[in-house]
Formats: C-alpha cells, structure tokens, sequence
C-alpha cells in the first residue's frame, strides 16, 4: 500500500465517530439525576433538622373545589334543560292554582302573569314537572285513610247478646206505637190551640230566674241531674264525691264516698224515686280511673262495681229506658253495653277513632246514639247492632247528645261551639246553632214534648232554645266559672246548672 493510500484510510478512520444508542444515554441520565437527587434530599433532610424548613402537612382543597364547581355546573346545565322540557299554562289562574298547589306564593310584589309563569317554571324544575301531580295523589291518599278510620267494625258476641236483642225488639215495638199514636193525636189538635200552648211555654222559658244556689263541694261539680220525681238532685264533683240534695230546699241528704279521683258522671235509675226498691241499685257513677260503681239510696258506700274499663277514662253513662241496661263511653274509643240483671258485659261495640265521651238512648229504647271526640256522631241500632246513621259536619268533638221525645230529632254540643239538630228520618243535618262562644258541654231536649232546647257552655252561661225554629229564648248568666252541666227535672218545673265555681243553681220561671 502506498503512502497516499494509508493516509486516507487514517483520516476515514479520525472522522468516524460512534455516538452509541439511545437506551445507553438514558441509563447515563438517570445515574447523574440519581447523584443530585440524592445530594438534593440530603440538603433537605439538613434543612428540616436545622429547623430553617418547616412542614405543616396541610393538602390544598383546590382540586376537590373544582371539582365541586363542575358538578354544581353540570346540574345547573340539566336542571335549564328541565325547565326548558316544562310545558306551564299560560292561563294565569292555573298558574295561581299550582303554586298553591305547592303551597308557594301566588304572587310577588311586582310580578306580572310572564314573570309568575317563568317562576313556576323553575320551581318545577327542582322539585320535578310532575310534583302538583304527586301532591294531589298524597291528598288522595290521605283522604282514603280518613275514610278507613271511620269504618265500624263489628264483633262476634255472646248469646247473651242475642237474647237482649230480642228483649230490646219486644220492648221497643210498642213503645214505638204508643208514640206514634200520641204524636197523631197531637197532629189532630187545633193549630191555634197548640201555638198558644207553645207560647204559654215559651213564656216561662223567657222568665226563668234563680230560685237557689248552693256550694256543692270544695272541687269543681262536674255534672248533675234530677231523679225521676223531681224531689231530689245529685252532684258528682272533681274531688270524688257524690252528692245527694233535696229540691227544692238544696238541702244535703247523703255524701257517697267510693272513688278516688274526678267523678265525670252519676245518673238514675229510671224507675228510681218511683216504683225501684231504695236499697236496690238506684244511681250508676263513673270516674277518670275507669271506675264503674252502682248505689242504693240507703248507704254511702257503692253495692257493686262494674269492672273491664280501667286503665281507661270512663266520661258518661246512662241508662236504657227499661232499666236493665247501661250504657258506658270509655276512652279506648268503644262504648259497652251492660246487662244488669245478667250482670255482665253483653256488647262492646268499636266505630269511632278517638275517645267515646257521651251516649244516650232513643225514647223507644231501639237506638243508642254515641258523641266521638273525633267530631262524629253515630247512632245504633240496639236489635241489629248495625250503625244506621252516621253525622258528619262538626269542626271538632262532640261532648253532648239527645234525642228529642218526637223520636226523630237528635241535637249534638261540640267543642267547635256549635249545636246541630239531625232528621233522623232523612238521616241528614237540619239546623246548626251558633250557640256561644266557648265549647258546649250538654245539651238537652225538653222533657215529654220537646218544644225547646238546652245547652250549657263553658262561656259560663247556658241558653234556652225553641223547637223547631230554633230561636234563642232566655240566657242562665250567674255563674263565675265553666257550665260543666245543666238537668231538667222530669214535671219540667226546674233546669239545674252544675259549674267549674263549685255551686249548682235551681232555675225556675217566676211565679
């Protein structure tokens, strides 16, 4: 080779240069960055251990809000689309109608029927375009179960009871004839004599005046009423006593002692005074403890309780027409019937959905008609045990009910101060009388005809009433407190007033 050849190939040689592969450089890059970084976290380390570098551990939130920002931007998005998906009427009044619906505000200070529509609008569009739809099925729903709590349930009961139903049956037909036939012979009566019989009664009615008062007790009297002659009354009192006093010299005969706590009722016995034997059971009591406890006219201490109520209120009571039965309204919401002469239990009769708190019989002694607190009165038919009239249009409870003597009215007192007389005929309302200002605590049809109408109230008054016109004829002002209950005597010469004062009054018309 020569001279000028082996230069050539030596300087080929020299201009020849291999750079390596990529993998190469990078294993060289990660060594130098391994060697600062670590001399860099050594310096840190350093730093912190001087104490010129402190830590606090604190994360930034700056992710997590923005993050938020977009889902609160995103249902924002979907709720416009919503809004812009809901048909609104642009009837104005329907528009009214649906933010009622929703219970909003039908209008805003300023607002006109576009921007009242743009407002419904949006408001559908967060709680959903089919809410006013919802709402009224809730509603519906409801009302259905206001409607189930006033079915009456019917129970099996003993042969006791079905042997009563067919005494009550041989019992009532014929006292139902007998009425009847007195109310024809009425009918038959001149119309001129009859008013001025009715007149001549109203008369009396405007002059009552009080012929005695009397402190009954050291509590409140809760309720009074006259035995069957007219010659004696007896008071039950929230301290547990029960008193017998003579008409009308309001003179103290007998204190009865047997309860325990606030007696809420005593009643007669029909035939009591009259044909019953003194020692036999002549008056009935009960008493918030549930007690039930019968007397005679010969002792202070009850003959005979009556057990199944308690723990629960026992309010009111009464007797059948016959005597033989008694009616008792308890707070479990039933009331029960009881055979005397059996002595037992023979009906216990559900229907209302709160408390049971008065019952009273028909004359004939066929129906029982019961006051609910649930502002419903229903009346029973005794031979059938079926509910053969339901009344319905009080705001509030009941607490008082009678049936006239004619045998086809009833008058209801409620807590929504208001007395109602019903057609049992048409089985419908017929007159509501605005009768005081305060809730009435009894009402009470006059005795034989019914030619006028109690009621007493907790406005501390009670007021006289004509039959059938229902005007208002005298007010019983004086006392202080509550009139918690009024009686008439039965030869209708007396009305006594018991009152939350602790002191009856005799009323009488003025001679």
């Amino acid at each position: 080779m020569s001279d000028e050849e082996e230069t050539v190939t030596y300087t080929r040689q020299t201009k020849s240069i291999h750079y390596g592969s990529l993998e190469e450089k990078e294993k060289q890059r990660l060594a130098v960055g391994q060697s600062s970084g670590s001399l860099a976290s050594d310096a840190i380390q350093a730093g912190i251990a001087a104490g010129n570098i402190n830590l606090t551990g604190e994360v930034m939130d700056l992710d997590e809000d923005m993050y938020n920002s977009k889902q609160e931007l995103l249902e924002e998005f979907e709720r416009r689309k919503r809004a812009r998906q809901i048909h609104v009427s642009t009837d104005d009044s329907e528009v009214k109608a649906q933010l009622r619906e929703l219970k909003e505000p039908i209008c805003l200070f300023g607002e006109g029927p576009a921007e009242r529509r743009e407002r419904l609008r949006q408001i559908l569009s967060v709680i959903g375009g089919d809410a006013v739809k919802k709402k009224k099925g809730e509603e519906k729903k409801t009302d259905e179960e206001k409607q189930k709590e006033n079915i009456t349930w019917y129970h099996e009961g003993p042969g006791s009871l079905k042997k009563a139903r067919f005494w009550l049956a041989d019992y009532s037909l014929p006292r139902a004839a007998e009425r009847l036939k007195c109310s024809r012979e009425t009918q038959d009566i001149p119309s001129a004599k009859r008013n001025a019989k009715m007149q001549e009664l109203y008369k009396k009615a405007r002059s009552l005046t009080i012929e005695a008062s009397q402190i009954g007790d050291s509590r409140p009297l809760s309720y009074c009423q006259f035995s069957p002659n007219s010659k004696y009354l007896v008071t039950a009192s929230w301290s547990g006593l029960c008193k017998l006093w003579t008409i009308p010299d309001c003179e103290q005969v007998m204190v009865m002692r047997g309860h325990n706590c606030n007696v809420g009722c005593m009643v007669f016995h029909p035939q009591s005074t009259l044909t019953l034997d003194p020692a036999a059971a002549n008056l009935a009591s009960c008493s918030q403890d549930g007690a039930v406890k019968l007397w005679s006219l010969e002792s202070d201490e009850p003959i005979a309780d009556i057990e199944g109520h308690a723990p629960y209120r026992v309010s009111r009571m009464a007797y059948h027409p016959s005597g033989r039965f008694l009616g008792t309204c308890c707070f479990d919401k039933s009331w029960r019937l009881w055979d005397l002469e059996a002595q037992e239990e023979i009906l216990h009769q559900e229907g209302h959905s709160k408390p049971v708190y008065e019952i009273a019989f028909h004359p004939d002694g066929s129906l029982a008609a019961t006051a609910g607190l649930d502002g419903y009165g229903r009346v029973w038919d005794l031979r059938t045990g079926r509910c053969i009239m339901f009344m319905e249009g009080h705001l509030k409870g009941i607490l008082a009910i009678d049936f006239s003597p004619n045998g086809y009215h009833l008058v209801t007192g409620s807590e929504d101060n208001t007395a109602k007389v019903w057609d049992l005929r048409r089985r419908q309302q017929i007159y509501t009388i605005p009768a005081h200002t305060n809730l009435i605590s009894k009402v009470k049809f006059q005795h034989d005809v019914g030619d006028y109408i109690v009621t007493s109230s907790y406005d501390n008054t009670a007021k006289v009433w004509s039959h059938p016109n229902w005007a208002p004829l005298k007010t019983l002002a004086g006392h202080e407190g509550k009139v918690m209950c009024f009686d008439i005597s039965r030869d209708n010469k007396y009305i006594a007033t018991s009152s939350y004062d602790r002191t009856f009054k005799l009323w009488m018309p003025e001679h």
